[in-house]
Order: C-alpha cells, then sequence, then structure tokens
C-alpha cells in the first residue's frame, strides 16, 4: 500500500468530527436498533494497531451473529452506526506503537481521532474488567461507555488522565529537555501529570520546579491534544520563568537547556546546525513552539 504523507496543522488525534450518539448510547432501544441497521460497520484494529484502508482507516459490515456487548459504539455517520470490538487480550495500551504513530502520519486528522478514541476505549474495556470497589466481575453498559459491577452495582467510566505539557520562557529563550528514550537529539517540552487537588496552572509550576527547578508565573493554556498511550489529554501552556538558574531532576530528564528564537526556528525548520531536534508535528510539543515562534512575529 503506498500512502503520501500529509502535513499535519494540528496536533494528532485532534479534528474529530464522528457523532458520538449519547442519546443512543444511553437508550437501550435506540442501541439495539443501532447495532441491528443493515449499515452498521465496525472499525478494524490489529490488536490496539490502526488498519488502513487507502487514506482512510478500515471498516467491515457487523458480522451476522455478532453480539450487542461484545462491542463498543463508536458514533454515527452519514454512512451509519459504527462500532469497534471489545478484545480482553490487547496488549496493554501504554505500550507506545509505531505502527500507529507511522500510520497516523498518513490519514486525515479525522480518521486519527477516530483511531485514538478507539483506542482509548477499546485498552480501557481490557484494564477494566474487575471492579475497583468489590473487585467482582464488571461488564460494558451504554454501548460500552461504561461498565456494571454485577455484585455491588458500582458504575465505571472510561478515564483520562490529564498531563501538562509546557514551555517556560525567559526573554527570547525557552527551556527544553530530553528523556534518555527520546531518539538521538531530540529534545520537547517538558511535561507531567496533574495530580490531585491541583490545578493546571498549579501542575505546570510544580513539574517545572520539579524537573528544573526553575519557579514560573502568569502560566497560560494554549491548546490540548488527546493522547491514547493509553488515555491522557496532553494540556499545553506557557509560563514565565523568574530566571534561568536550571537544577535538573535526572531521574526524569537526561539533560534540559534553554533555547533562544533562532535555535528554535532552526530545529522546526530541521537546520543541520539546529541546537536539538524538533519533536514532529503529530506531537503537540511541536504545536506549542510553532505557538511560541508565532507570539514572537
Amino acid at each position: 500500500m503506498s500512502l503520501t504523507p500529509m502535513i499535519s496543522t494540528q496536533p494528532g488525534f485532534t479534528g474529530g468530527i464522528l457523532d458520538r450518539a449519547d442519546q443512543v448510547r444511553s437508550d437501550p432501544t435506540l442501541l439495539a436498533e443501532a447495532f441491528a441497521d443493515d449499515r452498521a460497520r465496525r472499525l478494524l484494529l490489529d490488536g490496539l494497531d490502526p488498519v488502513a484502508d487507502g487514506d482512510a482507516l478500515a471498516t467491515e459490515l457487523l458480522p451476522r451473529y455478532a453480539a450487542l456487548d461484545d462491542y463498543i459504539l463508536l458514533g454515527i455517520d452519514d454512512r451509519g452506526p459504527l462500532f469497534v470490538a471489545l478484545d480482553p487480550d490487547v496488549p496493554h495500551g501504554g505500550t507506545f506503537s509505531p505502527a500507529a504513530w507511522a500510520l497516523a502520519d498518513m490519514l486525515p486528522p479525522s480518521e486519527v481521532a477516530l483511531y485514538g478514541g478507539a483506542r482509548s476505549l477499546v485498552d480501557w474495556h481490557a484494564r477494566h474488567r474487575f471492579c475497583a470497589a468489590c473487585g467482582a466481575p464488571t461488564a460494558p453498559e451504554k454501548g460500552g461507555w461504561s461498565r456494571r459491577c454485577g455484585r455491588c452495582r458500582s458504575e465505571h467510566f472510561p478515564r483520562v488522565d490529564p498531563v501538562t505539557i509546557m514551555l517556560a520562557e525567559l526573554g527570547d529563550r525557552v527551556l527544553v529537555g530530553r528523556q534518555p528514550r527520546y531518539p538521538a537529539g531530540r529534545y520537547s517540552a517538558l511535561a507531567g501529570f496533574v495530580e490531585p487537588g491541583e490545578t493546571v496552572e498549579e501542575a505546570v509550576a510544580r513539574e517545572l520546579w520539579e524537573e528544573a527547578g526553575i519557579r514560573v508565573r502568569n502560566v497560560r493554556y494554549v491548546m490540548s491534544q488527546p493522547w491514547p498511550f493509553p488515555s491522557s489529554l496532553m494540556i499545553a501552556c506557557m509560563a514565565e520563568a523568574e530566571d534561568d538558574v536550571l537544577t535538573i531532576d535526572e531521574t526524569e530528564l537526561e539533560h534540559a537547556m534553554w533555547v533562544d528564537a533562532a535555535g528554535i526556528r532552526a530545529a522546526m525548520a530541521g537546520a543541520p546546525d539546529a541546537p536539538f531536534t524538533a519533536p514532529p508535528p503529530m506531537a503537540i510539543a511541536h504545536h506549542l513552539f510553532v505557538h511560541w515562534l508565532a507570539e514572537r512575529g
């Protein structure tokens, strides 16, 4: 199969257009009608990896003897209801998939967003087959958008884990860092999970202090991105640093450095003399650099 890479103008896994049809998945009668619709299709996955059909995700009509309890209703489009099969044997979704990354570069944003949501849901069901309250088995409800405990009747919903990703700026420079798992030369924005009892602003300030030893103020939101490895929401922010003295937590970062606007432009252009290799357009960090440069004119 030959696919032409698409130029991304937004972070990967954003741009979804599918009607999620909450009114259908919440109504057992409407849900059963959707599943019985002659046009009802299922999205094909290879484990948790996407399967392409040209420059779209591969789908097929529901098998004749399919059972509703084995499927998640992803939504409804002009072709009819779209489902994806539950699979308790998929690998853990936290493992990053090179195949998913590569294929996502070849698909339209709406298809990539559809895949990301399906991936997170299938993974969540595989990892939440037992009740967190009493340990008894759970079963899917509401078209696969919740699970119900058969013993204590607790209802569980798919989780989303908020993660802040941020650029600290000081004058004409921003702070970039790298983790050991990054490809050689790659630097990115710093990031970390939001903890219980924190605002997004407080999480940004805490993570920058813990990882780089800098204090910041004036935290401001820029954009967000679903990240289905397995189910994060990346919340991109900017913050103003009070000084440039770094104390790096080497358990989190391999290295960090301040880079001026000329260096960021060179990295984004892929210049051979750039101070680092920029993250790809699929990553929200790429668009955070674009945003910062655009603010500078």
